[in-house]
C-alpha cells in the first residue's frame, strides 16, 4: 500500500488462554484544546467507533453537552452512548476529525469501527506477518 505507515499486531492471550495478535492503533486525540495518547482496536466488525467513559472525561468532554444519543449493538446494547467529534492524530499522517460513540461506562473496548474510521483510512492486515498497515484515504 503506497503511503501506508505498518503497525505490529500486539500479541496476548486471549479469555480462553489461546494465543492471538490484536491490531492496536497507537493515536492521539485531541479536544477543545487537550490531548491524550492511546491504543485503540482497530474492529471492522463494529459499526462505529467507541469511547470509554474516562478516556472522554481525560479530554475535557462533559456528558450532558454532548445531545446527540448513539445506539449501539450487540453486546454494548445496553450501554448509554452519546456522539462526540474528536480530532485524531495516527502516525505522522494529518489529523482527521473522528466521531466515537461515547460510551456512558468504562466497561466497553476502545474501538475503532467503519463509522467514521474505516470511510478515512485504508487498512491491510498480514497476519502471518504480524502486522497491518493505514493509510489516509485516497
Amino acid at each position: 500500500m503506497r503511503d501506508a505507515q505498518q503497525f505490529p499486531l500486539i500479541e496476548c492471550f486471549d479469555a480462553f488462554g489461546v494465543p492471538d495478535a490484536l491490531p492496536q492503533l497507537p493515536l492521539s486525540l485531541t479536544y477543545r484544546g487537550a490531548t491524550l495518547e492511546g491504543s485503540a482496536l482497530l474492529d471492522t466488525g463494529a459499526n462505529v467507533s467507541v469511547l470509554p467513559y474516562s478516556i472522554g472525561v481525560e479530554l475535557g468532554a462533559v456528558w450532558e453537552e454532548q445531545t446527540t444519543s448513539v445506539t449501539l449493538a450487540g453486546n454494548l446494547a445496553a450501554v448509554e452512548a452519546r456522539g462526540l467529534l474528536v480530532s485524531a492524530q495516527i502516525g505522522n499522517f494529518a489529523p482527521v476529525r473522528l466521531v466515537f460513540a461515547w460510551s456512558s461506562s468504562d466497561d466497553v473496548p476502545f474501538l475503532l469501527g467503519r463509522m467514521n474510521f474505516f470511510l478515512e483510512f485504508d487498512v491491510c492486515f498480514y497476519r502471518s506477518q504480524l502486522m497491518f498497515e493505514v493509510r489516509p484515504k485516497s
